[in-house]
């Protein structure tokens, strides 16, 4: 596998992320919420999807207090939250391969409003499939480094005897990857050992498009910050590439 994933193209906004926590902790907590309710179980040992997510929110250092309320809340009768999980496809400048994952109550509002930032930064919206066929879904848990105290051959054999499908050092980071379904397996393996950055199902691509043109690297940057600051979009996943 390519040693180029998302937390490669983010690592620049992280920053910014992180100043906006709370909203963060909101996304997750509606992923939650569909996953107990999806998968009919508050236990994630017995719901797989909930383990991902929560396997997600300890990564993104969500007290384990705010996981236990946000399951039990979904798990009482008088919980009204009804959202559902849609996936919209499209292009961004020069082509970049763009999805984006939402967790919405109002279908119509999502789709328009995702629709008019692809309009508006120099991209479109496609129809469903026209780009996803060129990512694979994996398990990725970003392993932090930054300060080089980690030996590389140790935490891939860590990872791959965790059962990790591949493991890719990258600057200031190690990236492994699982199988979707393993995710929760392989984090909860892992976690006591070392620090995650990221841990979540995540679309990687294929291939990588590098973007030359400052206006057009500008307008799709834009985009994204626009996106992670819309309420109801949960992922956005692309295969643009900083060019060097």
């Amino acid at each position: 596998m390519s040693g180029h994933s998302k937390w490669h193209n983010i690592q620049k906004t992280k920053g910014a992320a992180d100043a906006k926590r709370a909203q963060a902790f909101t996304k997750i907590a509606r992923e939650m919420i569909v996953a107990v309710k999806e998968g009919g179980s508050g236990d994630p040992a017995n719901n797989s999807r909930l383990a991902t997510v929560v396997a997600k929110a300890k990564a993104a250092n969500m007290p384990n207090d705010n996981i236990k309320r946000t399951i039990e809340k979904a798990l009482g009768s008088g919980n009204t939250d009804n959202f559902e999980t849609v996936t919209y496809e499209g292009y961004g400048p020069e082509g970049v391969a763009v999805i984006v994952d939402a967790m919405t109550d109002n279908r119509n509002r999502t789709a328009s409003e995702v629709r008019h930032l692809f309009d508006k930064y120099g991209g479109n919206m496609g129809a469903a499939g026209c780009v996803s066929w060129s990512f694979d879904k994996k398990g990725v848990i970003i392993i932090d480094n930054e300060d080089g105290d980690l030996e590389e051959d140790e935490v891939m054999m860590d990872a791959l005897e965790a059962g990790a499908e591949d493991f890719a050092p990258e600057e200031g980071v190690f990236e492994v990857y699982t199988d979707p379904d393993g995710l929760s397996e392989v984090a909860s393996q892992l976690e006591g050992k070392y620090k995650f950055l990221s841990a979540q199902v995540e679309m990687v691509p294929q291939n990588y498009v590098k973007l030359t043109d400052e206006e057009n690297i500008n307008k799709f940057e834009k985009m994204l910050d626009l996106m992670d600051d819309n309420d109801d979009i949960q992922n956005v996943w692309h295969n643009w590439e900083d060019a060097e």
